[in-house]
């Protein structure tokens, strides 16, 4: 019985950043769990290969290419999802991300653009959605923020400080949302995604990581998805506003960039 509460059956969810890595792997969870999905990246052929591991799990799916830092096109995905699958129940806001920088050359250019890909991106994207899914059961919305929301490390301040009011945005949405559509988040920690193949590539690097996390090694893309099932299911029905951290229990960055003292 306790694994029926982890069912999304007749559920429709959108996903983000969604042709590869986490969202990837929140997709076809969320399709296995019973949900259709709604995907959307920039490249095409990413999302097909996606699209098409959906379907062979007996689910619908709807592909969206296109850039998610153009706020209409985040819009337009939303009102594309409701109007191919006929309603909307959850939102994963996994697109995101910023490329490491030091303080003098985070310029306030740098610093806005961190904001409004991770955390206007979010907003716009639940904003469109929250009608939708009034119209039905309600429904459930999770963010992925970052460990590097709460901790502190050289190099991060952009990323870090978008990833921090990504987390605080969850607890006043939920606020705001509440009772009948939950908003939720993901403090993610290190994810062998491609986003890190960079450095995790390297074996030195990789090492030094996961020795500087107490779980002894790097997640993977399913185990956040196994957290976003968790958050938007019945299982997770008595959850709003609160950061799951899926981090391997590291309390500090296990990367570190090597910037210098100014």
């Amino acid at each position: 019985m306790i694994l029926d509460t982890f069912r999304l059956d007749g559920r429709v969810a959108v996903v983000t950043g969604a042709g590869r890595g986490i969202g990837a792997a929140t997709a076809l969870a969320l399709a296995e769990a019973g949900a259709d999905v709604a995907i959307a990246a920039r490249t095409a052929a990413q999302l097909d290969t996606v699209a098409d591991q959906v379907r062979a799990l007996g689910r619908r799916v709807v592909a969206v290419p296109c850039d998610l830092s153009d706020l209409s096109a985040v819009t337009a995905f939303a009102e594309t999802a409701a109007a191919e699958l006929g309603r909307l129940d959850i939102v994963v806001n996994n697109v995101g991300g910023t490329m490491p920088n030091t303080f003098l050359t985070t310029t306030p250019e740098f610093l806005e653009d961190a904001f409004r890909f991770n955390v206007s991106t979010a907003h716009v994207l639940t904003r469109a959605a929250v009608p939708h899914m009034l119209r039905g059961d309600g429904g459930s919305v999770v963010n992925i923020s970052s460990m590097m929301g709460r901790a502190a490390g050289r190099g991060f301040l952009a990323y870090g400080t978008a990833k921090a009011a990504l987390a605080h945005w969850t607890r006043l949405a939920a606020t705001d949302l509440a009772p009948r559509i939950r908003v939720n988040a993901i403090a993610v920690g290190s994810v062998l995604t491609s986003a890190l193949e960079v450095v995790a590539g390297q074996p030195k690097v990789k090492a030094a990581m996961e020795a500087a996390t107490p779980l002894q090694r790097l997640g993977e893309p399913w185990e956040i998805a196994a957290g976003i099932v968790y958050l938007c299911a019945p299982a997770g029905g008595y959850l709003t506003g609160k950061v799951l951290e899926i981090d391997g229990g590291i309390e500090s960055p296990n990367l570190q960039l090597g910037v210098a003292d100014l």
